[in-house]
């Protein structure tokens, strides 16, 4: 955590802020440990001075990226419910799972490298995580569009095993597969068994 973050910083302070996160998450997708700050600096719109002072090294830069990004996945949760039905919003929302963990797979040897130093990026990352499917699944069970007696932990594991599997960029439409096949078990039988 930087010394800023402590104190709310000026609108346009923390447009830039995220302007540097979005980049990152973009160019540590793209070219993984290797990528230059100053490509992230400039794909931000902001200079080199601006990006060190925000993130003083490229540890902090990987670490803040990524736990915004889950950030981003359990803050997403309720606009999804507001604008559509809650099977559709859970839909969405795995797309949005499968993002991350693109970004977080190009991140993932700088990831290991913080944790390696004695850091932990990936603190509450999957509480969060797990509550943003709760309630989603709640939702959506609670308005009869699947089944109950799966609870998030699964739906959790599945997600993470299909990332694990479908997450380069190239094998986007086969997630997209494996994310309508999970999301078709999850239907309520309409037949008994």
């Amino acid at each position: 955590m930087t010394p800023d973050a402590a104190r709310p910083l000026r609108a346009d302070a923390q447009r830039n802020r995220d302007k540097i996160l979005a980049a990152a998450v973009r160019v540590f997708t793209e070219e993984g440990l290797d990528a230059h700050l100053e490509r992230i600096a400039r794909e931000a719109g902001v200079g080199t001075a601006t990006l060190y002072r925000n993130f003083p090294t490229r540890e902090a830069l990987v670490e803040e990226a990524y736990r915004n990004e889950v950030a981003r996945l359990r803050d997403v949760v309720p606009e999804l419910l507001a604008a559509q039905p809650p099977y559709e919003a859970l839909r969405a929302w795995t797309r949005l799972f499968m993002d991350y963990a693109t970004a977080k797979l190009g991140m993932a040897d700088a990831l290991r490298a913080i944790a390696a130093s004695g850091s932990n990026p990936y603190a509450h990352s999957h509480d969060m995580i797990r509550t943003a499917i709760a309630a989603l699944m709640d939702a959506c069970a609670e308005a009869g569009a699947i089944r109950s007696d799966i609870g998030p932990t699964d739906m959790f594991a599945a997600l993470a095993g299909i990332a694990l599997t479908s997450a380069q960029p190239e094998q986007r439409e086969q997630a997209e597969r494996l994310l309508d096949l999970t999301l078709d078990g999850l239907r309520p039988p309409r037949w008994p068994r």
